[in-house]
């Protein structure tokens, strides 16, 4: 295993709070492996997944001895590789007698196991094999669609495990919001039976439709295979917990909300101020304006102004 040491610097300080676990985290590394022994379906199969995920996917070509999941012992390379690289999920292919085109595809948590799916790849066809205009293929780091279609998702054990973890797998970034024109792409899902799932790559191609919304069609653009789910472990309630725990939930401030121009605003109640049953004071502005203007009138019309107090009578 890696050796801990007490970070020293700021720089070293802020680089272990990356890797540290989040409540909310960004898009998720991959780490592609190759086992002792893999077939030339396979191989291809890591290759497109890695040209798939290129922007955040790290790809091993080293045979990897140590590497055996589902087995004591065989996990520590795996946790190992994950402090090094600081990926969060994990594709390992390897190839037998007993288990033919195996992949193993897993999840970290503080770069440790915390899930595991293995399956079986069959009818695999690669990108060179599909046919279609270049102005549709999708372009790399484009956020895609992910459909998964029939009731064995919902209802299957096996199958609803194999949605978490293609999810995490090929989402990319979560984003808010987001805009009809920059989606390109789409992966579907197709519960074929209760151990086995169609994937395929389309690529969208947006129509007018006579309405805001336009209309959308797939085309093909590969790779496409078929999954066959062997084995698959589930994380222990404990790891679950943990993994799964959440901030505190905001309280929401009555009468305040955020704009994004002007910024926080409010709205303050004030009652009513009754200003025509107010007492005014006895030095007020207004009352020695309306004073001298009534005198000077007076002046103007020929009375004479009453005399001041301090005025002699001479």
């Amino acid at each position: 295993m890696l050796k801990v040491k007490t970070p020293m610097t700021g720089r070293a300080r802020r680089e272990l709070e990356k890797r540290a676990p989040k409540l909310v985290e960004g898009e998720k590394k991959t780490l592609i492996l190759h086992g002792t022994k893999t077939s030339n379906v396979l191989n291809r199969v890591l290759t497109e997944i890695y040209h798939l995920k290129k922007e955040n996917c790290i790809k091993y070509s080293r045979k990897n001895e140590n590497v055996r999941p589902f087995e004591a012992g065989g996990e520590t390379s795996l946790e190992f590789f994950s402090q090094k690289t600081d990926c969060n999920l994990f594709v390992f292919g390897s190839h037998s007698k007993k288990r033919p085109d195996n992949l193993v595809i897993g999840r970290f948590y503080d770069h440790h196991i915390y899930d595991l799916v293995e399956v079986g790849v069959e009818n695999f066809k690669s990108l060179q094999s599909f046919a279609y205009h270049k102005k549709i293929a999708p372009k790399m780091g484009s956020k895609p669609f992910i459909a998964f279609v029939g009731e064995g998702f919902e209802s299957v054990e096996e199958l609803k495990h194999l949605k978490e973890v293609l999810l995490d797998l090929l989402r990319g970034e979560v984003v808010e919001n987001l805009n009809l024109v920059g989606v390109d792409r789409i992966y579907v899902c197709t519960a074929v039976s209760q151990n086995r799932v169609f994937l395929s790559h389309c690529a969208l191609r947006l129509k007018k439709s006579g309405t805001v919304v336009p209309k959308m069609e797939l085309v093909e653009v590969g790779p496409s295979m078929d999954l066959v789910v062997r084995r698959h472990r589930l994380p222990n309630e404990g790891l679950r917990k943990e993994a799964m725990k959440t901030g505190p939930e905001k309280t929401k401030v009555k009468n305040v909300k955020g704009d994004p121009i002007l910024g926080k605003t409010g709205k303050i109640y004030i009652p009513d101020q009754k200003l025509g049953d107010m007492a005014l004071p006895n030095k007020a502005k207004g009352v020695k304006r309306e004073r001298r203007e009534a005198k000077m009138n007076k002046a103007a019309n020929g009375q004479v102004p009453k005399k001041q107090k301090g005025e002699d009578s001479t």
